[in-house]
């Protein structure tokens, strides 16, 4: 399973997930991280946003699906439940 993180440099919320997603063990994905700042139509989509959280559906035609977004304040613990909740058996190998 992979999840993509819209996030910009200097952005706290956007750190503060990245590294509480960095901590999840029970659930085996790959986390890649896009700098809205490198492209105009992330910029455009998502300035007011960040960070948001991305789960990509098909490999083949990389269809991203958003998840909702959890909150600055939630354990390590609530977003590995979020996360299981919503990504399912896909999450887990």
């Amino acid at each position: 399973m992979r999840l993509i993180m819209y996030s910009k440099p200097g952005c706290h919320l956007c750190e503060g997930l990245q590294d509480k997603l960095e901590q999840v063990e029970e659930i085996d994905f790959e986390l890649e991280v896009r700098d809205i700042t490198t492209r105009d139509d992330w910029f455009a989509a998502f300035q007011y946003e960040i960070p948001v959280l991305f789960r990509v559906r098909d490999e083949n035609l990389e269809v991203e699906e958003p998840l909702p977004r959890p909150s600055p304040r939630c354990s390590v613990l609530q977003l590995e439940q979020m996360l299981q909740k919503y990504l399912g058996n896909n999450g887990s190998q």
